[in-house]
């Protein structure tokens, strides 16, 4: 089985900057939404995480070179090549630039800023030498400048009509000799129009393509993912503001031409022009109006008053508690207007004052702004204020399941806050203890966008319109540790989302859907009829603290429900005479079925009967996997423990019969790729 490739990982360990890597983010993100989840990852991953099965693109941006060859030379450049060879993809900007060459000459003669010598990735047979232009200074822009770049039209084969542009550039090199390796399969991509400062030999380049094996890497002096309206114009000296006004002027070549190079690695790139999101309203609601003052009420002691206002002044954000006679003041209405550069699609939802971008590719940074809470005490927010969430279909379909719970269900979604774009419904509830503290079992927040989505360990979950996203609070006692201990709530998350889709309504029951060890939802690959072949539709995130004999969980659910991207999603899974599924009837049913489960565990803990239903679910029985830890022992994997939720692997010995032996693995310090049949401790 092929994993599909979803994931875009951008280096910011050792050597990276943190411009650079946000840049490269920001720039990232915004082209490939929502076909691919872009991660920041450190060398860890790169040395320790079997990342390559899904790995679309890696990224090395801009810093210093060394930082990485101290930290990968060896066991990381060779998994990396490893990857390369093996069809992926590599894109280094500048200093990742001078890391994919064979040879790095950085300022040769120039005392403590000279760096010489030899790379271990060879993506470009020769070398790459700098600085092209003079006047590098670390950590400075100084050196800055718009240096305009001639594209080769002929290397993109007709995917590009531009034939130059002006980049920011920052030290960045030279490819020597570039015009001399085309029968080693590089190809230039842009040359600088200007004379460099340094001779590049015959053909110099400033940005290359090179073949490797069955891969593909692309390898830039100058920085194109740099947009003009996110540097400083005043961060040095007299000439910088008309360095950024003249990329200011070419930025929409400077877009053009970073689809282009996107398109020749293989990516599927986003070709309509998106926008900074800006944040949205959140309403909160209740199934019973009256709970919704009583909520306000418990906040009391966490409120503060200022100019009249209430807030809620958490540790990671600030909430401003709008008063119903405020709402639609002229002063509410004009920060609800679209601001210069953002998207329309906003109007009705508010984009903060302090979210005004200015431009299309701001960066925005979404944890200093304000979020504003709408509560609805009289009546449920109608579909002028939500249009992509029908509160009323919410909770009629909420009555709905919980009637026929018998009473097993009553408070999980009892309490709800959506917004149409949020940071992340995790992040909303977990990154702020004195609001958590404070609200009760069951809340849920659940939103329609995500522009800070967040995944198990380093992942980052894509969440564009048509997922289902939510977040539900639960307090779960400490003094049941022992019967129902609380690693097992990862678990009961999966099955209720498994068990949810299947019980939606009658002949939804064989909806191929499987969950995936630990935490992680799978679905039978509509596209490749009669094969058995699954990707990745969903994921589960839970959230820990303590408090008052309690642990405070905050559990995250992500599901590709209605979209088509980034993987396959459950509508693409039915049969043509069932209704494709609601979000809002979805997310009923999931938050009922995970109550009457949890309800269940509480009094009896991970018994046979759930045990049973969750082996009924699941991918991996029987499966034979390899035991890296245990020098690539064979191994059969047989269940989880009813008292730790510990892996079972029964060791195989000659013709894969048991040895007798077995180990009890933790799904925190493993990963477990099903799609490899492999078994790795993370470090």
């Amino acid at each position: 089985m092929v994993e599909r490739k979803m994931n875009v990982l951008v280096y910011s360990g050792n050597g990276s900057t943190i411009e650079s890597v946000r840049h490269c983010l920001y720039t990232l993100r915004r082209l490939l939404s929502p076909n691919y989840a872009v991660i920041p990852v450190t060398d860890t991953v790169i040395l320790k995480e079997p990342w390559t099965p899904s790995c679309a693109l890696l990224v090395f941006p801009g810093g210093a070179d060394l930082g990485y060859c101290r930290s990968l030379n060896g066991e990381g450049n060779r998994r990396i090549q490893q990857y390369l060879r093996r069809g992926g993809a590599y894109l280094g900007f500048c200093a990742g630039g001078y890391y994919g060459s064979s040879r790095c000459e950085f300022e040769v003669g120039n005392g403590k800023l000279e760096v010489v010598g030899p790379r271990e990735l060879t993506l470009f047979p020769g070398i790459c030498r700098g600085c092209a232009f003079k006047g590098f200074v670390y950590h400075s822009e100084a050196g800055a400048k718009a240096v305009k770049l001639q594209v080769n039209k002929e290397a993109f084969k007709g995917e590009s009509d531009l034939q130059s542009f002006r980049s920011y550039y920052n030290g960045g090199g030279l490819f020597v000799d570039a015009g001399k390796y085309a029968d080693k399969g590089v190809e230039v991509l842009a040359t600088y129009a200007d004379p460099t400062d340094i001779d590049g030999g015959e053909g110099p380049a400033a940005i290359v393509y090179c073949k490797v094996g069955e891969g593909r890497a692309v390898l830039t002096g100058p920085h194109p993912e740099f947009a003009a309206i996110n540097l400083n114009p005043n961060a040095n000296g007299p000439g910088y503001p008309k360095v950024v006004q003249a990329l200011a002027e070419d930025n929409e070549s400077r877009v053009n031409f970073l689809k282009a190079l996107l398109t020749k690695l293989e990516l599927a790139v986003n070709q309509e022009k998106s926008s900074v999101p800006s944040l949205s309203r959140l309403h909160l609601s209740s199934q019973h109006h009256y709970l919704v003052g009583e909520l306000l009420a418990s906040w009391e002691d966490i409120i503060t008053i200022e100019d009249g206002e209430e807030y809620i002044k958490g540790e990671n954000d600030t909430f401003h508690i709008e008063k119903r006679s405020s709402r639609w003041s002229l002063n509410s209405l004009a920060k609800s207007l679209p601001l210069p550069g953002l998207s329309g699609a906003n109007v009705e939802h508010g984009a903060d004052e302090k979210s005004d971008s200015g431009s299309d590719d701001r960066i925005v940074d979404f944890n200093a702004i304000v979020k504003r809470i709408i509560p609805h005490e009289t009546d449920w927010p109608g579909t002028k204020e939500t249009p992509c969430f029908n509160h009323h279909s919410f909770y009629a379909n909420l009555r709905k399941y919980q009637h026929e719970s018998e009473g097993e269900a009553e408070d999980f979604g009892q309490a709800l806050m959506y917004g149409e774009v949020v940071t992340s419904t995790n992040t909303i509830l977990e990154k702020n203890p004195k609001l958590l503290s404070h609200i009760p079992e069951g809340f849920t927040v659940t939103a329609t966008t995500q522009v800070a989505g967040r995944g198990r360990g380093s992942n980052v979950w894509v969440s564009p319109a048509g997922s289902l996203i939510f977040s539900v609070c639960m307090k779960h006692p400490m003094d049941l540790s022992n019967t129902a201990p609380v690693v097992f709530i990862q678990y009961l998350a999966a099955l209720a989302t498994v068990e949810g889709i299947k019980s939606y309504d009658p002949g939804y029951q064989e909806t191929p859907v499987k969950l995936k060890w630990p935490n992680d939802i799978y679905a039978q690959d509509p596209t490749k009829p009669g094969k058995k072949e699954y990707v990745k539709i969903g994921g589960i995130l839970v959230n820990s603290s303590y408090s008052s004999g309690n642990y405070d969980l905050v559990v995250g659910i992500g599901l590709n429900t209605t979209n088509a991207a980034p993987t396959t999603s459950l509508n693409a899974l039915l049969p043509s005479h069932l209704p494709p599924f609601t979000l809002e009837k979805l997310l009923a049913r999931i938050l009922t079925k995970f109550e009457i489960l949890y309800k269940s565990f509480c009094r009896t803990g991970f018994d046979r009967a759930i045990e049973q239903r969750y082996y009924d679910n699941w991918l991996h029985t029987d499966q034979i996997v390899t035991l890296e830890t245990q020098g690539g022992a064979r191994a059969r994997i047989k269940g989880i423990t009813r008292n730790w939720g510990l892996l079972l692997a029964e060791e195989l010995g000659w013709e894969d019969r048991p040895t007798g032996k077995v180990w009890e693995l933790q799904s925190d310090s493993n990963s477990f790729d099903f799609l490899k049949g492999l078994l790795k401790r993370k470090v």
